[in-house]
């Protein structure tokens, strides 16, 4: 398998820990990708040109991180990252996409910060993009999400938006969500492939 990347990415960092957590990451070779430099494989393989994008072992191409890692949950039983079915599954994939949306939000406000001038950013537009991050983590303080025999794709998505957080937007989500720190702390315990796809860049 073939993966474009960028140690950088909170998406490629949850397809990492996803493959880790399967015990499939070693058969995967990984390939840099710069997304902002008009990368022609990269295009060649997303016309969206976005990574994550997966190449698997039989030629077909995948894309983007939720795809990804529900692939690579069947390439072996243990641990369970996606529920086959039932209100578990439906769980799962609401939080995945709460991860998700928490996400896309932080990366705009990264983005609008580091492609606009001062001048040109609009107030009202960064706002609306950090009400969503304040209210999906607001929400969540309340009831943490709990897991069973090993956390599944919602809890590592949940994380890597979290870890986002820290590595992008100076960790300030900390000081109002206690409970979510230690959340976090209790997911880095069980998942140690957490710590090891720290971002950088």
């Amino acid at each position: 398998m073939k993966l474009l990347s960028s140690p950088s990415s909170p998406f490629v960092r949850k397809v990492k820990i996803a493959a880790a957590m399967k015990g499939v990451l070693s058969k995967i070779e990984q390939r840099p990708t710069d997304t902002n430099a008009g990368d022609d494989m990269l295009f060649g393989q997303n016309p969206l040109g976005k990574i994550p994008t997966l190449t698997t072992d039989g030629g077909d191409v995948l894309y983007d991180s939720p795809v990804i890692c529900e692939y690579l949950d069947t390439l072996a039983p243990e641990p369970v990252l996606f529920p086959k079915s039932g209100a578990e599954r439906f769980r799962t994939l609401t939080l995945g996409s709460l991860g998700d949306g928490i996400l896309d939000a932080a990366l705009l406000l990264v983005y609008e910060r580091r492609f606009r001038s001062a001048e040109m950013q609009v107030q009202s537009w960064i706002d609306r993009q950090q009400s969503k991050i304040d209210r999906s983590l607001d929400m969540l303080e309340k009831t943490p999400p709990a897991w069973g025999k090993s956390p599944d794709y919602g809890h590592l998505t949940l994380a890597c938006a979290l870890g986002y957080l820290d590595f992008r937007h100076e960790g300030k989500w900390r000081a109002k969500h206690p409970k979510l720190v230690a959340w976090l702390d209790t997911f880095d315990k069980a998942v140690p492939e957490f710590a090891k796809t720290k971002p950088v860049g």
